[in-house]
């Protein structure tokens, strides 16, 4: 059984010149629930003049459906965000560092260890405010400023994390520069590091074309939770022609053509994925929706 974890109301609209108004976006939520998506990244706390598109990240937290079977996720990168997130339902705080100095410090205005340092007793907090916290690591396939990141220094950072009371690591490829031989063995490395049960996710981005190569990588090392974006909407401010996120109706066609469960009704995220492209204004990144008659 296959994870997803749908990012598109925050990764895949934080980029976007066209801002969605706070119905459109619960809209989009209730639309993804509806195809089946039980894990959805809603909403950034982030500082609403670096990321306009997520200024309304409470009104949205009030208005979203509120489920047992439906788990949301929202992205923190200092105290004040997670001082933010503790004020609404959230479920799970996604803790983000990228793994890279250069390009956390267009992030979030800090080195790695600076982060770090500020992080880990967030972290803590979050964890004694009874919400499930997920460490996400940026740029571990690479960096568009500095180019390599060690796989030493990936799994150090992750380690700290999971000390701290992080329950998910999630390993990111920020700028869509992996390849299916390292996320091999990224995910080799790790599970040899902290376990096969350990909780662990994988986010790409299509940038160079190989995104869906990368899942099909990390699934046969033995990952199967995934994030992935609507239409393959996405993209991040501080990375220079970084382009959309994994689609999530792509990569889910991709695991039902191999006989791999879902739990998602692919024809309903179709169907999104095209209300998506109206309301954007602009054809998106999908495949299959221009393959699929619905």
């Amino acid at each position: 059984m296959i994870e997803v974890c749908e990012v598109g109301p925050r990764d895949g609209l934080q980029n976007e010149k066209e801002f969605l108004s706070t119905d459109q976006k619960v809209q989009l939520i209730n639309r993804l629930i509806n195809s089946g998506i039980r894990k959805i990244e809603a909403v950034s706390f982030v500082n609403p003049k670096v990321v306009p598109q997520m200024a309304d990240a409470e009104e949205v937290m009030k208005l979203v459906p509120y489920r047992e079977d439906v788990s949301y996720a929202g992205l923190v990168l200092s105290r004040s965000g997670l001082d933010r997130a503790l004020l609404t339902k959230i479920d799970t705080v996604n803790i983000v560092l990228a793994t890279s100095d250069q390009f956390n410090l267009k992030n979030a205005r800090r080195t790695v260890e600076q982060s770090q340092d500020e992080l880990i007793p967030v972290i803590k907090e979050a964890k004694e405010a009874n919400r499930k916290v997920a460490g996400v690591l940026g740029t571990v396939f690479g960096c568009p400023y500095e180019g390599e990141v060690s796989v030493e220094k990936v799994l150090h950072i992750s380690e700290s994390f999971i000390q701290a009371g992080c329950e998910e690591i999630v390993l990111a490829d920020t700028t869509g520069m992996a390849n299916p031989q390292q996320v091999t063995e990224v995910t080799q490395a790790f599970k040899q590091s902290f376990g096969d049960d350990f909780e662990l996710r994988l986010h790409f981005h299509n940038t160079r074309g190989l995104g869906l190569a990368n899942v099909l990588a990390a699934y046969q090392a033995g990952v199967t939770a995934f994030d992935s974006s609507i239409a393959g909407l996405g993209g991040c401010p501080f990375a220079p022609k970084a382009v959309g996120n994994v689609c999530t109706e792509d990569m889910v066609n991709m695991f039902h053509q191999m006989k791999i469960d879902t739990g998602i009704d692919l024809s309903e995220l179709i169907k999104t994925s095209l209300w998506m492209e109206k309301v954007i204004g602009r054809p998106l990144p999908g495949m299959i929706s221009k393959a699929e008659v619905v």
